[in-house]
């Protein structure tokens, strides 16, 4: 009879599918234009998996992660990233890119022909909202059409009613310059100028002479704060063509105010961020000695809790099956998890229960997979980006 038994439990044993790990691969652009903000985002993913693996409540073996650099704008780089994350490192989902062009080679190049899912903390770009995904695309950050509207509002409000503006030369800073033109003439300011700019260059002597010819109360620059953009602000100072600027998204990061110091003081900016609940307990679990908070890496941590989130739900790794999951998850009904809760929304969902996931950031997914957004108003002061208000 024991050995009966034994048998029997051994059959069972050998049926029953083992647990394997689950791979995410983090794709962000190390390298390029935005580099100085990837540490801070990568570690942002790399927080909320360390959650689910100490958690020891997720549903298939422990999570890891792979780094590789998708660069910003480098299309066939990106590609290269994501297709040895999928086939040589056999990663379940992709946590990036950094950048929109970067997204969308990677999402139309890879994500899709093979089926794999990838959640963007920052690729804001408003083409990525009617794209073609087969629903393997999300991301964390609202689309710049919405960007857009907020920029012109502070603008307005700040009593700029002529802006030059330019913008980097790729699917982001085209987007969201459009976005903020048609937003600001619609509430009846004037757009002197918009001039795309190329980024990598050493001299933007001739761009911002056609800048400074068009005039403009404040210079608008739509680009990347370790490239083009950085470039810009420093040779409009040089010649004396504009002393005050708006920085959007990609502008804002510790690296550009310290690159041109106190000349920048007095400049504005928006970028993501919430005043939420979820925001300060963020700030709180990322207080620790080696981890350096910054601009998306709220996002990122949320972008990575989503995707296991959602496959703790589903039970499985299959793309389209956590897809299946993922607003079920982000929004409501269901109980509401926080940064640091991610053990208990694993519980809730294991036992079949509804969650929403409200994460670092307040995330409320709408369209076709994007956060509704809200946006940091931002004043540059003493050299540091200070927050004057949320939007």
């Amino acid at each position: 009879m024991k050995k009966t038994l034994l048998a029997l439990a051994t059959a069972a044993t050998l049926a029953a599918p083992a647990m394997a790990d689950v791979k995410l691969g983090v794709a962000l652009g190390f390298t390029g234009p935005a580099e100085s903000l990837a540490s801070a985002m990568a570690s942002g993913a790399e927080l909320a998996i360390k959650e689910v693996n100490e958690s020891g409540k997720f549903f298939s073996g422990k999570v890891t992660s792979t780094r590789a650099d998708s660069t910003c704008v480098d299309a066939s780089a990106a590609a290269a990233a994501a297709d040895r994350l999928v086939n040589a490192d056999k990663v379940d989902a992709i946590i990036g890119g950094l950048c929109s062009g970067a997204t969308i080679s990677m999402l139309q190049n890879v994500a899709m022909p093979t089926g794999t899912l990838i959640f963007s903390p920052s690729a804001t770009s408003p083409a990525l909202s009617t794209l073609e995904d087969n629903n393997l695309f999300y991301r964390a950050s609202p689309s710049d059409a919405r960007q857009g509207q907020v920029i012109s509002e502070v603008l307005m409000e700040q009593g700029f009613n002529e802006i030059a503006m330019t913008y980097t030369n790729n699917d982001y800073g085209k987007g969201l310059a459009d976005a903020i033109q048609s937003n600001f003439e619609g509430k009846g300011g004037k757009v002197t100028i918009v001039a795309a700019h190329e980024d990598g260059k050493g001299d933007y002597g001739a761009e911002v002479a056609a800048l400074a010819q068009a005039g403009g109360d404040i210079l608008v620059v739509v680009g990347y704060l370790d490239q083009g953009g950085k470039g810009i602000i420093q040779s409009a100072l040089d010649a004396g063509a504009y002393d005050q600027f708006f920085l959007p998204d990609a502008m804002i990061g510790d690296s550009l105010t310290s690159a041109i110091g106190d000349d920048l003081n007095g400049s504005i900016g928006t970028v993501p961020g919430t005043d939420s609940n979820g925001a300060t307990i963020y700030n709180e679990l990322t207080a620790m000695d080696g981890f350096k908070n910054g601009p998306y890496s709220p996002e990122s941590y949320d972008a990575a809790a989503m995707v296991l989130l959602a496959m703790q739900a589903a039970g499985t790794t299959d793309s389209q099956a956590v897809s299946a999951k993922m607003f079920e998850v982000a929004n409501a009904p269901g109980e509401q998890i926080l940064p640091g809760e991610l053990a208990r929304g694993l519980e809730i969902l294991a036992a079949g229960g509804d969650i929403d996931y409200v994460g670092a950031t307040a995330l409320e997914m709408i369209g076709g997979g994007e956060s509704a957004g809200s946006y940091r108003e931002v004043l540059v002061k003493d050299q540091q980006n200070t927050t004057v208000r949320y939007r």
